[in-house]
């Protein structure tokens, strides 16, 4: 009898271990300790009235990364190029992959293994038929990894050759540190990415206006089977803090709780990515703090029509204190290369500091070639390098030859035979 209790007490505790792993190695998004709504929206209020200030802020999450769309430059960050697991994150890729390659109006039957797929979900079944347009909306709203498989295989035609478009699509966008095994972004070893390239994936991401338009939805009907189904957006920023336009929520063990976020505000556009939080107030503490940081102590500088403004004051006094040595002219051409960033985002209270620092040579022998360099335009601040424009050489100019000499020779001549 002893025996008989102690086997039905340990399939007990194994059974226990086993729903408690469903329910936290795979609860992707799944959030059973959160907040209501109502809640969320009354935390989110008072983070955004309180955290107007000056100061940068605590954040608790592991790794952050504020980016900006404008200048893609990174505004602040912490650990933000350390790899790490993204949970469904992910998907912005997904989504990307989808939305490129695939005709949204296509009718998928889920496969099994789509429909027996766990953690967050559609609730897709089996043998279910519905549009990969909808599926979509699945995927980036209720975070369905059971969406997720099944638009991979549909796009790849399974979820390894899916995942190799994946990779091969972070190659051409230069993401270095980032890899992908699966298409929902459960945890796996060898699934990870950072917090600076996930925000340039997701700035990708948003110039495409599918993308654009589907996180940035709150609530939407979809159709399975022919029938409908209100799905609501996962990520709680959207549609309640300020400007806020998507992106994407994520959650597993390993990744912690994750949000991407892009917010827009007068002339800036950000997107603040944290990975790690405790828990999803922590990530929604921490993504507000961030966000209003930003706002309240940044703006967007001009900083070409500065460097074309210092060029032209520069040029009108210098330009003819170059000396081209045994050259046809004896003055260069000179122009600006080409800007790469015209507007950047700086602390109010270091617009001051910015420095502009003009460097060229004093003479050059001929030839000098069209294009070529002669020096450069360092924009500073804080004695970091914010933009190097070269300052170059608009036309050839040819090396004096014998004849040059000569027929130098004989104006000279002529001139003092003529003052005679």
């Amino acid at each position: 009898m002893k025996n008989k209790f102690l086997k039905i007490s340990y399939i007990t505790i194994a059974i226990f271990i086993i729903i408690s792993n469903i329910f936290t190695v795979c609860a992707d998004d799944v959030d059973y300790d959160d907040f209501n709504q109502w809640e969320i929206e009354e935390n989110i209020t008072e983070e955004a009235v309180s955290n107007n200030v000056t100061e940068r802020p605590s954040i608790n999450s592991k790794r952050f990364v504020i980016y900006d769309r404008i200048s893609k430059t990174i505004i602040w960050g912490k650990d933000e190029k350390i790899r790490s697991a993204m949970a469904s994150t992910t998907k912005i890729m997904t989504a990307t992959i989808v939305i490129e390659n695939a005709n949204l109006n296509d009718e998928v039957t889920i496969s099994s293994k789509a429909g027996g797929t766990g953690g967050s979900r559609l609730g897709l079944k089996s043998g279910d038929k519905i549009t990969v347009n909808d599926l979509l909306y699945g995927l980036m709203l209720r975070s369905g990894n059971d969406a997720a498989v099944a638009l991979a295989e549909h796009v790849g035609g399974s979820v390894e050759k899916f995942a190799e478009i994946m990779n091969k699509k972070a190659e051409e966008l230069k993401l270095t540190n980032t890899h992908f095994v699966t298409p929902h972004g459960l945890d796996n070893s060898e699934h990870y990415t950072t917090a600076y390239e996930l925000a340039k994936l997701t700035d990708y991401a948003l110039q495409n206006e599918k993308f654009a338009n589907i996180v940035g939805t709150k609530t939407t009907t979809i159709y399975i089977n022919n029938q409908a189904r209100q799905i609501t957006n996962t990520n709680e920023l959207l549609g309640v803090l300020n400007g806020v336009v998507g992106v994407k929520t994520g959650f597993t063990n390993n990744a912690g709780r994750c949000l991407v976020t892009e917010t827009k505000r007068n002339d800036m556009d950000i997107i603040t990515v944290v990975l790690g939080a405790d828990t999803k107030k922590f990530r929604t503490k921490d993504s507000i703090r961030l966000i209003e940081y930003t706002f309240s102590n940044y703006e967007m500088v001009n900083i070409q029509e500065k460097i074309i403004e210092e060029f032209k004051n520069w040029k009108n006094i210098n330009e003819k204190r170059i000396n081209v040595i045994q050259g046809e002219k004896k003055y260069l051409n000179l122009s600006l290369g080409e800007i790469k960033v015209h507007t950047i985002p700086i602390k109010k209270d270091e617009i001051d500091n910015i420095q502009y620092e003009i460097n060229t040579i004093t003479s050059i022998e001929a030839p000098v070639e069209q294009w070529q360099k002669i020096g450069n335009i360092v924009v500073k601040m804080n004695n970091n390098i914010i933009e190097e424009v070269e300052i170059i050489n608009l036309e050839r100019i040819e090396r004096k030859n014998w004849l040059d000499y000569f027929e130098y020779l004989l104006k000279k001549i002529t001139e003092i035979s003529f003052f005679k």
